[in-house]
């Protein structure tokens, strides 16, 4: 890929993403953090996971 195509694919993305209405662009947003898995359990894996799990009991 040379340099003029990945400036031609940045461009079009960033103005595809700006043609958007804003608030479409905010629900993308959101919906993308929703689906993400909680910040706890990326950081430190499955020991908090695990910890929970033991109080609960």
């Amino acid at each position: 890929m040379s340099f003029d195509d990945y400036m031609r694919y940045m461009t079009e993305t960033f103005v595809k993403h700006f043609e958007r209405p804003k608030a479409e662009r905010k629900q993308i947003r959101l919906n993308r953090k929703e689906a993400s898995p909680p910040k706890l359990y990326q950081w430190f894996g499955l020991m908090p996971y695990s910890i929970r799990m033991i109080f609960k009991r």
